[in-house]
């Protein structure tokens, strides 16, 4: 059993990260975390760490990346001499592969937790494929969101019996039901303005729904190029852009709302999703789901059942899926509470904590044998 996890992580504040922080949050034993992108200068090992995140950084940059693995792995291995800990855990394919080579000098277990674009966008997986090749043999344990990003870890040379798929799951503290009957003919989207979340694909697709809004949330490098769209296509008064919002100011939102919309795609530079946890708190507050047929989202939403899939690029399969629901309340509630039934059972954050707690003691209680 485990009592002590040291943690490696690229970064504390990143609003991406919300879900390794609810990760580490909700392990029930010591958990002790390091992140490369923290250097303050009273606490000299934190800054050790940082400063040798950022001088792998600089290293893999250059295209030195084997020596770019030892800096991070100089210090982290002190950290395992200092802590004593019963496994290690990396979050990021990109980031295991810098602290990787201190555990077999540490003598603890190494897992890592991939989630996303890790294991598939270029300037990851294309560069550090040799590097994870020489992860696949150091790891005990492999996490991943999604049986696409499981296929990508075996193609690796991952056994398949290192690799647990565990969702990150949704909350349901705070996200609970509402009414997608008695809401305002409304979709929501939810996420970051990059190429893989298909922001530019939502708004042509909601441009052909004749009544309704759509609302977004999130910001990033394609806001301006959606707020450009919006101003050609004619929808100023029916779109609106909320900018970035708290995940309490979120679930609020999904409570006013009766559909919500993400039609996640491959980015041209390969990066796609794990599984879309944004997915699974529209899901858990009610809501139908209109979505593509990426990454891990069809092992959560059933096409017909808790909401519409299309494939990737379907503008108009996506917008006539969401007319349908804004047309037919009584259809969103009933797909809604089929959805919310399906992430009750199976795919809320305690479920992830649970399947991620057990998965690293088995490695430790195996390793100990």
């Amino acid at each position: 059993m485990i009592n002590r996890l040291l943690v490696f992580a690229p970064t504390r504040r990143a609003a991406s990260e919300t879900f390794v922080r609810a990760n580490l949050e909700g392990l029930p034993c010591e958990v002790i975390a390091y992140f490369g992108d923290e250097r303050p200068l009273m606490e000299p090992r934190r800054l050790a760490y940082g400063l040798a995140v950022l001088l792998s950084k600089v290293l893999t940059r250059f295209g030195c990346l084997r020596l770019a693995g030892w800096p991070a792995a100089t210090v982290a291995q002190r950290l395992i001499q200092r802590h004593q800990p019963d496994l290690v855990m990396a979050e990021f394919g990109f980031h295991a592969v810098r602290v990787m080579e201190a555990c077999p000098r540490g003598r603890v277990p190494l897992v890592v937790h991939f989630r996303g674009s890790d294991l598939s966008a270029a300037g990851k997986l294309g560069v550090l494929k040799g590097r994870y090749l020489r992860l696949m043999q150091l790891a005990s344990g492999l996490i991943c969101k999604s049986k696409p990003m499981a296929r990508t870890l075996q193609d690796l040379g991952a056994e398949p019996s290192s690799i647990l798929i565990s969702a990150s799951g949704a909350n349901p503290a705070l996200f609970s039901a509402g009414d997608p009957a008695l809401a305002p003919p409304v979709c929501l989207a939810v996420g970051r303005f990059v190429e893989k979340k298909g922001p530019l694909h939502t708004i042509r697709a909601f441009s052909r729904v004749p009544s309704g809004e759509l609302w977004m949330v999130g910001n990033g490098p394609l806001r301006d190029s959606a707020c450009r769209l919006v101003a050609e296509l004619d929808l100023g008064g029916r779109v609106r852009f909320l900018g970035t919002r708290t995940q309490a100011q979120v679930a609020e939102l999904m409570r006013q709302v009766r559909v919500f919309v993400q039609h996640s795609l491959v980015a041209p530079d390969g990066d796609s999703e794990g599984n879309p946890v944004a997915v699974m708190e529209a899901q858990l507050s009610g809501l139908p789901v209109v979505a593509t047929r990426h990454g891990g989202i069809p092992e959560v939403v059933l096409d017909g059942v808790t909401g519409v899939l299309v494939d990737e690029g379907d503008e108009q399969g996506m917008a006539h899926a969401m007319e349908r629901f804004l047309d037919d309340p009584d259809l969103a509630a009933r797909l809604g509470a089929s959805g919310r039934d399906r992430v009750l059972a199976g795919f809320t954050l305690d479920h992830h904590l649970r399947d991620l707690m057990g998965f690293l003691d088995n490695i430790v209680i195996g390793r100990a044998k």
